[in-house]
């Protein structure tokens, strides 16, 4: 991957991605995050799968990323993107719609970092 669609990936990554490695690590020992989402065969989710993965990113310095990990985070900004389109109406405090979005690093009721 060349040193400018890194860059993209990498930019693009961190606006989605608004949650903090503690913080998502922490939300992934929950059991609303690991019931969220699409288990194949009753193990664990694509999505919590995905997040075990983005907590690695982002604990590992950029320099050492793989291009592995930037197809990885090229996923998350596709799959934030997406579900983001499909947000529900009303309260979606505790509901699967957001705890799924949370297993893939994002938090759609906290802007901050």
């Amino acid at each position: 991957m060349e040193a400018d669609a890194k860059r993209q990936t990498w930019e693009e990554f961190r606006e989605v991605v608004n949650m903090t490695p503690s913080r998502l690590a922490d939300w992934l020992g929950t059991k609303e995050s690991r019931d969220a989402g699409q288990h194949d065969g009753g193990g664990e989710s694509t999505g919590h799968a995905s997040g075990r993965r983005i907590v690695d990113i982002l604990r590992t310095d950029k320099s050492d990323l793989s291009d592995p990990d930037y197809q990885h985070m090229k996923k998350v900004v596709g799959y934030v993107h997406r579900h983001l389109a499909q947000r529900p109406s009303g309260d979606v405090r505790d509901t699967t719609w957001r705890h799924s979005l949370m297993n893939w690093g994002h938090d759609p009721l906290d802007s901050a970092k």
